[in-house]
């Protein structure tokens, strides 16, 4: 017997390492599993006489077991070799954990022949071997190959041989996941960088659910890389600024300066300094010689918030400057090009301004090259409660608070209200309200008196016209809270308030609350 051992290991043993060696290699090179299993496979029909190697893997997502690699194998076939667990030989090889030898094919009823690769004649002609992979305690998969059927062939050697390629096998897998784990990892730390730096004025994260606002979205991806005019037109509040920023910072230009001008916050005199600079000595007090915000600006964005209010004088100037795409310092010679691309904003009616003589129409048909109307809030009233509660998150992480949501009846307020100061009326709003609220909720009391006494929109139901009304809607907010907390028991509620349960029925009734949505928990 010790003899028989000695034979077959100096027979095979050199032959076996070589091929070990190459595998070895081959899974020790690659960082893509199936190149490097089927470069195994062509290994092992090269070097053993091992036909068909194929590796079944598990697939986590449907509990199945589908050929990574087939050796020989088309895409068709491939794609039909998959099984459930426990099914046909592989099945079974991954169900129990323990290699499945058949030594003929066309003899086993369980051999499935799934792929359609093996004939009759080819089935009678051929072993099988399964062994395996396994991870730990865990199994993960199968490798299988065919053999040329003999007759009494020992296949303890070729299971002993291919359970160490197994084990190869699930070692590089595991390689592999945590590396890809590792670079999916940077890459998603890489896009949240990203993100940071630019993320506050991407479109996808400007908040609104309204078809206005897409419409809004829609233009601005169709101008973001052109080099053309856009003009701003909308009320204060609307996030005319916010757009512009979004623009540039998607745009070609992201990496350029972004550079802004308030035109209605300096007089004449010095605005002139300040969008094309001056020499040294241009006026008293000029010193020295000082670039103009053109100049900044560079290939970059020129934001001119509230362009309305530009004097007659500023706007000739301008108009050169839009038109020749060059300008000179004040009280300079030297001409000095403009490469910068330039967004305008304005809440005035420029149309009626031109009919006023007020605005140069040439200047302003320069402007509105590509206008977009941003609408004001009380035309998108879905995106009220979407802009309130990420003002609400903002400013509790600001000022370290635990508010967790807004009451009913304040959303009812903040629905209601007509927003003359658009979404910067609406952030001064929230901010007030998180910081006089020591509660789990802002309530309306919470919210500025201007609301709690305000008409109601149009088509909006209010529940606060005068004082009286003011102190119905405390008494309203009161008693839903503590059916809340009751989850709808009247009784109970009567209690938490310190008043009788007659009173509570009577202004439940009075004020249309349906106790029953409290007790589903639905509130």
């Amino acid at each position: 017997m010790t003899t028989s051992k000695s034979t077959i290991v100096s027979q095979y043993e050199p032959a076996d390492l070589a091929c070990l060696y190459e595998i070895t290699k081959a899974l020790a090179s690659s960082s893509d599993l199936r190149d490097c299993v089927e470069e195994i496979m062509e290994i092992l029909a090269a070097s053993t006489g091992m036909q068909h190697g194929t590796v079944t893997i598990l697939n986590p997502t449907t509990g199945q077991l589908e050929i990574e690699v087939g050796h020989d194998l088309s895409e068709e076939a491939r794609k039909r070799g998959v099984y459930k667990i426990g099914e046909g030989i592989t099945g079974r090889v991954v169900a129990s954990g323990a290699p499945i030898v058949v030594p003929q094919i066309s003899a086993e009823p369980l051999f499935l022949n799934r792929t359609g690769t093996r004939g009759d004649v080819d089935a009678q002609q051929r072993s099988f071997i399964c062994v395996p992979i396994k991870r730990g305690r865990d199994t993960i998969g199968a490798l299988s190959i065919d053999r040329e059927y003999q007759a009494g062939l020992n296949f303890e050697k070729d299971l002993q041989f291919l359970t160490i390629i197994s084990g190869l096998i699930a070692q590089t897998v595991t390689r592999i996941q945590m590396v890809n784990r590792e670079r999916e990892r940077l890459q998603s730390e890489n896009r949240l960088l990203k993100l940071e730096l630019s993320g506050k004025y991407q479109f996808e994260n400007m908040i609104s659910s309204s078809s206005r606002m897409l419409e809004v979205y829609e233009m601005m991806h169709q101008v973001k890389d052109s080099g053309a005019t856009v003009l701003l037109r909308g009320e204060s509040g609307t996030g005319k600024t916010l757009v512009a920023k979004a623009i540039h910072y998607n745009s070609l230009r992201k990496h350029e300066p972004f550079v802004v001008v308030n035109c209605s916050a300096m007089p004449e005199t010095l605005l002139e300094s300040e969008l094309f600079g001056h020499e040294k000595g241009a006026f008293t007090g000029a010193h020295i010689a000082k670039k103009g915000r053109f100049e900044l600006a560079g290939n970059g964005t020129l934001f001119l918030d509230e362009i309305g209010e530009l004097s007659q004088a500023i706007q000739v100037k301008l108009l050169n400057v839009v038109q020749e795409r060059e300008f000179q310092r004040l009280g300079g010679h030297a001409v000095i090009k403009s490469g910068a691309r330039l967004v305008a904003a304005t809440n005035k009616d420029l149309e009626k301004a031109v009919e006023a003589g007020s605005f140069r129409e040439d200047l302003y048909y320069r402007l509105n090259v590509f206008p977009i109307y941003m609408p004001p809030l009380r035309e998108r009233r879905t995106d009220i409660l979407l802009l309130a509660e990420f003002f609400l998150s903002k400013y509790c992480r600001e000022n370290r608070k635990k508010i967790s949501r807004i009451s009913t009846p304040a959303i009812d307020l903040l629905m209601q209200y007509h927003w003359p100061g658009n979404v910067r009326e609406l952030e001064n709003c929230i901010e007030r309200a998180v910081l006089i609220c020591n509660e789990e909720a802002i309530k309306s009391y919470h919210l500025p008196p201007s609301l709690q006494l305000a008409e109601p929109a149009a088509g909006g139901k209010s529940f606060a016209g005068d004082f009286a009304q003011a102190v119905e809607n405390f008494e309203r907010e009161l008693i839903i809270a503590a059916l809340k907390r009751c989850r709808g028991n009247q009784t109970k509620a009567a209690n938490d308030l310190g008043t009788s349960l007659r009173i509570i029925n009577y202004k439940i009734n009075k004020f249309q609350i349906d106790c029953r949505i409290f007790r589903t928990g639905r509130a």
